[in-house]
C-alpha cells in the first residue's frame, strides 16, 4: 500500500516525451528512489496506446504494421511502475492543484466515464503538437490531419477505399498534401512506395491513375535543412513522380482540392494537411499559465512553468529560449527526448530538496529525413567534431531507423528494446509490407 505521504506525479500526454519520462520515473519509484518519500507516477493520455509519432506517416500510407509499432499504456504501466488513466485533459486547477478530465462518451454518444478531478503534487505537461492550418478557409472540413494515431488510421481506411475504387474503375485519384516539412516530405515519398508496392501485389497499372502532389508556400522544401538537402530531396521526389509545388500558398480547401493565392485551383480527391506546428488550442493562457505562439507554454530553463514550479511542460507544447537565444527551441522529437530525459535524471532529487532542476542544456545532433526507401539525408547539428556536415544513403538511412530504436530502448530498456527490435526484422521478412487487410 502507498504512504499517505507520497508524492503525486502526474504526466499528461503519451508521446514522446511523456511516455520517456513516465517508465523512467515509473521504474524508479519502484526501486525506491528517494528514501524519505515514496512517489506515485500517473499517465494521462486520451489513447490507449502509445506510437512514436514520426512514423506516423507510415501508418497513415500502410507501409507499416500497427500492430508492431504500437505499446498499450496498460501493459506499459505495468512493465515500467506508473498508472495509466485514460482521459482527455480539460481545465486544471492549480489552486486545488488538481486537473480536469473531459467525459468520455462512446460512438454513439453514451456517457462512459463522467467528468473527473485528478489531484497532483507535480504536473508534467507533455501534450504534443499538431499542424497549424493558419485559419484557412475549408481545411477543417475538408482535409485530413495525420498528428495522432487516430487520425493516421482513419486517412489509411479512406486511401485504401479510394485505391480500390481507382483500381477497380479505372479512375484518377489525386492525393496533394501540404507543407513541405519532414511530414510533408516523408508522407509522399510513402504513399510512392504504395502505389508501387500495391502493383507488385496485383493493382496492375495503379500506379499510372496516381497522381501526388506536394505544395509547399516556402521557397523551398525542408526549410529547416541545410539547402543541399532540400534541393536533393526534391529532385529525388521529382525522380518518383511527385509534383512539388514551392512558393504556393494555399487561399482555400475546397471539395474537389486546393485554391491557391494567385488562384490557381490544384485538384485533389485526398487533401492532407501538414503545414506549420502548435500545441493543443486549450493550452493557450490555461488557468493563467503564460503561454506564447503556437499555444506553448512558456517554460524557465528548468522546464518550469514561469508562474508555477509545480507544472512543468516538456516537448512540442513547451517553448523554451535558452540564455543568448532569439528564437524558441524547435518542436521536435529530438529536443522532447532529451527534456524527458532530464526531468527523468532531476525530477526526483529537485523534489526531495525542495529546489528546481539544473537549467536544461539542449545538444543539437542534427536532423534526417527519410524519403521512404529510396533515400535519406541527414544534417550533423552544432554538437560535434563534424559539425555541420550532410550526408545520405544508407548511412542516412541506419540513422534514421537508430532514433526509432534509440526510443524503444529508453521506454522499454536495454534487453526489452532490443528484442522488439529483433522481433520487427523478423516480420519485416515474413509479412507483406503493405496493410492487406
Amino acid at each position: 500500500m502507498k504512504s499517505a505521504e507520497s508524492h503525486k506525479i502526474v504526466i499528461v500526454g503519451g508521446g514522446v516525451a511523456g511516455m520517456d519520462l513516465a517508465s523512467s520515473l515509473g521504474r524508479q519509484a519502484r526501486r525506491g528512489v528517494g528514501s524519505s518519500r515514496s512517489f506515485t507516477v500517473t499517465l494521462v493520455d486520451r489513447h490507449a496506446s502509445h506510437i512514436w509519432k514520426p512514423m506516423l506517416h507510415t501508418i497513415a500510407a500502410g507501409t507499416s504494421d500497427i500492430s508492431q509499432q504500437q505499446t498499450p499504456f496498460i501493459a506499459q504501466a505495468i512493465q515500467a511502475g506508473f498508472s495509466y488513466l485514460p482521459g482527455a485533459l480539460s481545465a486544471i486547477d492549480r489552486h486545488a492543484q488538481e486537473i480536469v478530465l473531459a467525459p468520455a462518451r462512446s460512438p454513439d454518444d453514451r456517457l462512459l466515464i463522467p467528468e473527473q478531478r485528478i489531484a497532483y503534487d507535480t504536473l508534467v505537461l507533455a501534450l504534443g503538437s499538431e499542424a497549424d492550418d493558419f485559419g484557412t478557409l475549408g481545411v477543417a472540413n475538408h482535409c485530413w490531419r495525420i498528428d495522432a494515431l487516430d487520425q493516421a488510421q482513419a486517412f489509411n481506411n479512406e486511401l485504401r477505399l479510394r485505391m480500390l475504387q481507382s483500381f477497380v474503375m479505372h479512375e484518377q485519384l489525386d492525393i496533394a498534401i501540404v507543407g513541405g516539412g519532414a511530414t510533408g516530405v516523408e508522407l509522399a515519398a510513402e504513399l510512392v512506395r504504395l502505389t508501387e508496392l500495391s502493383e507488385a501485389y496485383g493493382a496492375h497499372g495503379l500506379s499510372g491513375r496516381i497522381s501526388i502532389t506536394l505544395i509547399e508556400s516556402g521557397d523551398r522544401l525542408l526549410a529547416a535543412f541545410p539547402e543541399d538537402i532540400s534541393r536533393q530531396a526534391m529532385e529525388r521526389l521529382t525522380s518518383l513522380n511527385v509534383k512539388v509545388m514551392s512558393r504556393s500558398r494555399v487561399r482555400s480547401a475546397q471539395p474537389d482540392g486546393f485554391v491557391l493565392q494567385d488562384g490557381t485551383h490544384v485538384a485533389a480527391t485526398l487533401k492532407v494537411w501538414a503545414a506549420g506546428v502548435k500545441a493543443p488550442g486549450f493550452l493557450a493562457g490555461i488557468d493563467g499559465l503564460e503561454s506564447g505562439a503556437g499555444n506553448r507554454l512558456v517554460v524557465r530553463p528548468s522546464l518550469q512553468c514561469t508562474n508555477d514550479s509545480d507544472i512543468y511542460a516538456i516537448g512540442d507544447c513547451a517553448s523554451l529560449t535558452l540564455p543568448g537565444k532569439e528564437k524558441a527551441l524547435a518542436p521536435t522529437a529530438q529536443v522532447a527526448s532529451q527534456q524527458a530525459g532530464h526531468l527523468s535524471k532531476y525530477l526526483f532529487p529537485a523534489i526531495l530538496g525542495k529546489s528546481a532542476p539544473p537549467p536544461f542544456k539542449h545538444k543539437d545532433f542534427g536532423s534526417l529525413v527519410s524519403l521512404s526507401e529510396y533515400d535519406a539525408y541527414g544534417s550533423l547539428g552544432r554538437f560535434g567534431f563534424f559539425r555541420g556536415q550532410t550526408f545520405y544513403g544508407r548511412l542516412a538511412h541506419f540513422s534514421h531507423a537508430m532514433l526509432y530504436r534509440k526510443h524503444q530502448i529508453r521506454v522499454h530498456g536495454f534487453w526489452r528494446g532490443s528484442a522488439i527490435w529483433l522481433v520487427d526484422l523478423l516480420n519485416k521478412g515474413l509479412r507483406p509490407g503493405i496493410k492487406l487487410d
